[in-house]
């Protein structure tokens, strides 16, 4: 494997609208991330992933973009944006942007011209198709709900949209449009970014010609995850993109990929890949549900393990994967992969180490650092996510009660995760002194940065211990480069695996609240980081306190 720049950092997502206001407006902007750079410096943090911050009519928080080469004013300017990448450089971190070229938003120049000009040349960079009475192109169901086909404004064409309505797909068949992203792809690289983290890119290639497939739910739709696994040649254009964009800066990309299928992990992060990276996605998907997420159950600790050892075996040395607990798009990952009631500061830092210490890049999302968890939601009414309102809606479609229905969608609510960073134990978190967006988890006053900064035990500092063990000299290049090898994998609610290369390491974790005990084929040289004040043994065989992990060198 040919050593790159990107391998041995450590990267962290913001949420721009949540992480941080500077104008009291109630809305997070750029000169608010700006002022919390030396936070993520001395957390040791090198890459820096921004959900986008372009201009959009927020149909679905910015993933809607009007406009690709300006900062929506909410945010801030181009200006601020050129002093976030260069206060970012003087900290050695880099940047990455949100490439969202699946779609845009329907407020675009593109999709405007294509409504005045349906078969002018901006009505190709969509798919359009003629209207017909009482039937549609296809029966596929958008990832929101609902047909993927709406009327084209002021035609009788109707436009594809796999997200939301005002989210048009791009036609990525058209040279003209593919050469439009590039374009703009090479602009933003030029600004002196690091990189991308690139949005729903396995949607861009759709099965042709379009067809109907057997409905799975009641409103006699298809679920768009059974044309995309139909659809051939995403290769083509990924290769393209890469040899015309990321190639020529040896730019840092990570790809949201799901799908994909075991022989093609090469094709997308090996050595010739289009991507630096993907993310795992194995234990988001675990315990999913075609039904809908008040079908969908919690993950027991054993699939959790398996999760992941299914996808490092899958990646093995081939590449790259990107490990994250959770994003913009997931619930709260303690509140998600901690079984209930067991949610705490100990068993925190298990999961934290668990996934950091994991071959690949450690994604770290806004507040994960802290422990923030889910939030309690007193009514729909609280919701400002779209994908959780057509979940709530398909949990009352099933039967279930308001409240019944409420309960359900809370647990997987992409707004669990898009609430205000906590900073401090003041008014709004210390986020905002204006009126925040969306609601501030109420358990700000103990879960904060500003509490666990100081505090040798917190969650913060545990974090901050995972990414200098991963810097240290001494084993950087087995954290980094190592082989994994799980161990003891038939042991309940225990996950377990060596790190190997110049040095060995083993990582061990009781993954629930009674003590546990294992034995170790020989006498371990040190530990490396323990999340209890000590680590009871008798010979060779560990006692594990309830949620104990434990970083052995041999």
């Amino acid at each position: 494997m040919t050593k790159k720049w990107w391998h041995d950092k450590v990267a962290y997502q913001i949420y721009p609208k949540s992480f941080c206001d500077s104008n009291g407006d109630g809305i997070g902007d750029i000169p608010g991330i700006i002022s919390k750079l030396d936070y993520l410096h001395d957390l040791g943090i090198d890459i820096i992933w921004l959900s986008p911050c372009y201009c959009s009519p927020l149909a679905d928080e910015g993933y809607d973009i009007s406009d690709y080469y300006r900062i929506d004013p909410r945010f801030g300017t181009m200006d601020d944006m050129d002093r976030l990448i260069a206060e970012a450089k003087k900290r050695d971190m880099y940047l990455l942007m949100d490439l969202v070229v699946n779609h845009c938003s329907d407020e675009h120049e593109w999709f405007q011209k294509a409504c005045k000009d349906p078969e002018g040349k901006y009505g190709n960079f969509f798919y359009l198709e003629d209207k017909k009475e009482d039937t549609l192109p296809t029966n596929w169901r958008s990832y929101f709900g609902g047909p993927v086909w709406e009327d084209l404004p002021g035609t009788k064409k109707q436009y594809l949209h796999v997200f939301h309505k005002k989210q048009p797909d791009l036609n990525w068949e058209n040279p003209q449009l593919r050469e439009e992203i590039y374009k703009n792809i090479n602009w933003w690289l030029e600004k002196g970014i690091g990189g991308f983290r690139i949005d729903a890119i396995i949607n861009i290639k759709k099965a042709l010609p379009f067809r109907n497939y057997e409905p799975d739910r009641a409103d006699g739709l298809s679920s768009i995850n059974n044309m995309l696994k139909e659809a051939q040649g995403i290769g083509q254009f990924l290769g393209e993109m890469r040899d015309r964009t990321f190639k020529n800066y040896d730019a840092f990309t990570v790809g949201e990929v799901f799908n994909e299928k075991p022989e093609e992990i090469s094709d997308f992060i090996g050595e010739n890949g289009y991507f630096s990276s993907m993310f795992d996605f194995n234990e988001t998907i675990c315990g999913g549900s075609e039904k809908g997420w008040y079908d969908a159950r919690q993950i027991t600790p054993e699939e959790y393990k398996t999760c992941c050892f299914e996808a490092q075996k899958k990646a093995g040395q081939i590449g790259f994967l990107s490990n994250i607990i959770e994003n913009h798009d997931e619930p709260r990952g303690v509140s998600r992969y901690l079984p209930q009631g067991d949610c705490t500061v100990k068993s925190k830092k298990m999961l934290a180490a668990l996934n950091f210490m994991l071959r690949g890049i450690p994604f770290i999302y806004q507040g994960q650092e802290l422990g923030m968890e889910n939030v309690p939601f007193a009514s729909i009414d609280e919701i400002d996510d779209i994908s959780t309102l057509d979940e709530y809606q398909t949990a009352l479609n099933a039967g279930l009660s308001p409240e019944e229905a409420l309960n359900a969608v809370s647990r997987f609510s992409r707004d669990n995760a898009r609430t205000p960073m906590q900073w401090s134990a003041d008014k709004h978190a210390g986020f905002t002194t204006g009126t925040p967006w969306l609601k501030v988890n109420p358990n700000y006053t103990t879960i904060n940065a500003a509490s666990q900064q100081n505090d040798k035990g917190s969650v913060k500092n545990f974090y901050k211990q995972l990414i200098a063990l991963r810097k240290h000299p001494e084993y950087k290049n087995t954290i980094v480069y190592g082989t994994l090898e799980p161990v003891w994998e038939d042991q309940k609610n225990l996950m377990a695996y060596y790190r190997k290369e110049d040095k060995t390491l083993l990582v061990i974790g009781n993954y629930q609240k009674e003590e546990q005990a294992v034995h170790l084929p020989q006498t371990y040289k040190r530990i490396l980081l323990n999340n209890d004040s000590t680590l009871r043994q008798t010979d060779n065989i560990l006692y594990l306190s309830g949620y104990q992990v434990v970083i052995l060198e041999f």
